[in-house]
């Protein structure tokens, strides 16, 4: 069940996107009817938008742990949209972020993640990390592979405001995770990010993007 607000945002921002921009999406029956993981390649803001535009499900997105605290106009949108809270940095942060996305998965909701980390630099696909794998196994759910294109052709340099560059989304079939050891959760993230890339048509960078 979709949040009040994300509910009207989906109705009112992304029927707007949807009218404007017509984005092509395919494979939407890849999307399994309990809980999964959307893991897609990351390269503008742009991403989460169109990805929850042309999704008919509740998607929760990952925020700063801070705009959930201090009330205001903020932690009410945050709030109201599903969004899963994570704090800077690495490490034990990470970790209190994936302990909060595991009871929206196992309850049967869809969360994004973009195993890249971060946004390409230039327009590649760089190598992924393993949280996406292990965060997987501790909840119990498939991931579906995301292909995003042409969201970072969106807005030229020095532009005010988008223009309207086709944008396109495409569903992979879903991927059950096996738990095994740290080479097996690198092998099946190497796995995954081909997928995207056969998704996306990305060229493909064997090492980590530099945030």
């Amino acid at each position: 069940m979709k949040p009040r607000l994300y509910a009207f945002a989906h109705a009112t921002l992304g029927a707007y996107l949807r009218r404007s921009w017509r984005p092509e999406v395919s494979g939407l029956e890849h999307l399994p009817a309990g809980g999964a993981l959307l893991a897609a390649n990351h390269l503008s803001i742009g991403d989460q938008l169109f990805l929850g535009t042309v999704t008919p499900r509740h998607i929760a997105f990952w925020a700063k742990s801070e705009y959930f605290h201090g009330g205001g106009i903020t932690q009410r949108v945050v709030t109201g949209l599903g969004a899963i809270p994570v704090e800077r940095g690495g490490g034990k942060a990470a970790l209190a972020a994936f302990d909060a996305a595991v009871p929206v998965l196992r309850s049967g909701g869809l969360v994004a993640v973009f195993p890249e980390g971060t946004r390409s630099p230039d327009g590649r696909l760089y190598r992924g990390r393993t949280g996406v794998i292990r965060l997987a196994q501790q909840a119990g759910v498939p991931i579906v592979p995301v292909g995003i294109r042409g969201t970072d052709r969106l807005r030229e340099p020095g532009a005010r405001f988008p223009r309207k560059h086709p944008v396109s989304i495409t569903f992979g079939p879903a991927i059950t995770v096996a738990v095994g050891s740290p080479a097996d959760v690198r092998a099946q993230t190497d796995d995954l990010m081909a997928r995207i890339q056969s998704l996306s048509t990305q060229e493909y960078v064997p090492h980590y993007a530099v945030k």
